[in-house]
């Protein structure tokens, strides 16, 4: 796949390129990111969906550099403006961490310090980046606290994690986030747990933030209809690899790869049904063998697929699929079962 096999890199503001990472363990090293190559634009959102188990979490570990033994990165880039994240030490990857690049996931109380108020952690994630008072620090919390919809911020800054919701230690992470109006917000299913209502009111308030910083979104999740809504591009991920990318009108409307139309099946089920997210699509993707990784549980899988690995070919206007059979699939000579 090129540079601008993602939507292009003369602008990116993130481009990841052939990225590998390996798991090592005693009986060797098992691939669990295969030469993921995406980008994200000044001001884009893109979402990131697949199955658990795909190399979803290890992919924002990995561009953060937050990967440590017995994890590690093998081959590939992670450029941001430029400026190559793999090759930089860790301080200056902290300098960026919070400051240009802020993560949410789905624990916010594992980034929280249960014996600290949220008073005394704000401060201090404002002032790890620019110069201020204890006086000014607790001004801006207080300012953030009320960005992100907390009532009475004054007394919340008094709490510790404990005493909040779980809907509420989100806020304060998103909070500490855009603390210092970072270009890019990537969020790790930062709403898995939460109830419905919760959950949106989070994601309204991350891509309204989003929008009012200028900033970017990569947002992972595994709800379809999530990144239906709150995203302009998707890039599905099956066994450590991106095997389609397209616009969001475009892929909910003409999915080609067979993994991605089983997904949208799965997600409509789970609509009806009453299911958990993408719960028809079968076990946890393992990668191996020469060929396709999903060519052991594809239904249009041939001779070719079992021996050769397809690469993420173009195939129209920002559109990328990783299938030999992809001008059948997209001309409607060939059905997903």
């Amino acid at each position: 796949m090129s540079a601008a096999g993602s939507g292009g890199s003369a602008d990116a503001l993130l481009e990841v390129r052939d990225l590998e990472v390996e798991y090592v363990r005693g009986t060797g090293a098992v691939r669990v990111l295969d030469g993921v190559t995406l980008t994200i634009s000044p001001g884009e959102s893109l979402g990131v969906v697949g199955e658990s188990g795909v190399g979803k979490t290890v992919l924002v570990r990995a561009i953060l550099g937050l990967l440590d033994p017995p994890w590690r990165v093998v081959r590939g880039t992670v450029s941001y403006r430029g400026l190559n994240l793999l090759a930089q030490p860790e301080a200056a990857l902290q300098q960026l961490r919070g400051k240009e690049i802020a993560l949410t996931t789905h624990e916010p109380r594992k980034h929280l310090n249960p014996v600290a108020t949220i008073g005394d952690q704000m401060a201090r994630v404002v002032q790890a980046h620019r110069r201020a008072s204890r006086t000014e620090a607790r001004a801006s919390a207080i300012e953030l606290l009320r960005l992100v919809g907390i009532p009475d911020p004054e007394l919340r800054l008094l709490a510790y994690p404990h005493e909040l919701s779980g809907g509420m230690c989100q806020r304060v992470v998103i909070a500490m986030a855009l603390a210092h109006s970072p270009k890019l917000l990537m969020g790790d299913e930062p709403t898995a747990g939460l109830d419905v209502t919760i959950s949106l009111q989070i994601l309204d308030l991350m891509r309204d933030l989003v929008r009012d910083f200028h900033s970017s979104l990569l947002l992972v999740s595994r709800d379809l209809g999530v990144v239906a809504h709150y995203c302009q591009r998707v890039a599905v991920m099956y066994a450590g690899q991106i095997v389609e990318v397209a616009d969001v009108p475009t892929f909910f409307t003409g999915a080609i790869h067979p993994y991605s139309r089983r997904l949208l099946r799965a997600a409509a089920a789970a609509t009806t049904d009453r299911r958990g997210p993408l719960s028809s699509v079968g076990s946890r993707a393992e990668r191996g063998g020469a060929g396709c990784p999903y060519a052991p549980r594809c239904p249009l899988c041939l001779e070719r697929c079992i021996r050769e690995a397809p690469s993420l070919d173009p195939i129209g206007p920002a559109r990328w699929v990783r299938c030999f059979r992809h001008g059948e699939i997209a001309a409607g000579l060939q059905e997903v079962p």
